[in-house]
């Protein structure tokens, strides 16, 4: 039911449909804050709010569905935080097996494919397999802080867009990330140094650092020039020359590469996970 006008919230009649697995709510006028009743959706593999007017802070339950794959929230007004992954010790990665220290999910129906996984660490602890986790869109919203330093050890992340937030504090290493084909994070007030492993990133083919408050150089050394108008719009951020010292300010027209207008939004999150569902088996389709 995309690209109505559709108004209001979610009907929570429809939590009563649970063997849905793709929910397509995008480009509507749906409004208010989520209700916890859609968590009945038990085998939902994609789910789209993109494109409405939500609000409120982001729950952790959005993220603890049983089998989800693909999670659009962009394009919104969720404000707050962005809640942190668990990662303290119980957190394990490259396993199939489950084991909740409070109860979550039946252990035995949980599939070692999801596209994230969030939980409050001060109430639960729980070991998960995230190692084939795919894509978060969490773009064009209201949140700021720091973003969660769990989120940069998901090895099977593919596709990361938190543009146009207000996040800030530093860009931890990226080197985890093997599988990373794309990372926007322009148009936050993110600040420090350019950590220098992004470029031994083999997958990555779309990085957008423009429009922060990065300082200090841009190692050109280590292959950053394959990124053209990536570090735009960061005033206090410059080349590296051949001598190893700062050669100018990096010039703010080289980030008109990324504009917004010229694609459906800054990073389309179809554009890199319609590969992934050509040849799923659809059972529902709302």
């Amino acid at each position: 039911i995309s690209n109505n006008r559709f108004s209001g919230a979610i009907p929570l009649t429809l939590a009563g449909c649970k063997s849905l697995e793709i929910v397509d709510f995008s480009s509507n006028d749906l409004s208010g804050s989520l209700n916890d009743a859609i968590t009945k959706w038990t085998n939902l593999r994609y789910l789209s709010l993109a494109r409405n007017k939500f609000d409120g802070s982001l729950p952790s339950w959005l993220f603890t569905f049983q089998a989800i794959e693909t999670l659009d929230l962009s394009h919104n007004n969720f404000s707050g935080f962005i809640p942190d992954i668990n990662l303290k010790g119980s957190l394990l990665f490259n396993t199939r097996n489950v084991t909740v220290k409070e109860p979550l999910v039946e252990a035995t129906k949980v599939q070692p494919r999801v596209s994230v996984v969030v939980s409050d660490s001060n109430q639960l602890s729980f070991t998960y397999d995230l190692s084939s986790m795919f894509g978060i869109d969490l773009s064009n919203n209201l949140l700021h802080g720091e973003i969660p330093r769990g989120l940069f050890g998901l090895t099977g992340l593919e596709y990361l867009n938190l543009s146009y937030n207000f996040l800030n504090g530093q860009l931890p290493g990226l080197q985890k990330m093997q599988s990373l084909r794309a990372i926007d994070l322009s148009h936050n007030s993110l600040s420090g140094h350019i950590p220098g492993n992004i470029s031994s990133l083999q997958d990555l083919t779309i990085l957008n650092l423009s429009y922060n408050c990065f300082s200090g150089y841009v190692p050109q050394k280590q292959g950053y020039g394959r990124f053209p108008g990536a570090f735009a719009g960061n005033p206090d951020l410059c080349l590296e020359s051949s001598s190893g010292i700062c050669d100018g300010r990096i010039p703010s027209n080289q980030g008109s590469y990324f504009r917004e207008d010229e694609m459906d939004g800054p990073l389309s999150v179809g554009i890199f996970f319609i590969s992934a569902f050509v040849s799923f088996d659809f059972g529902v389709v709302v």
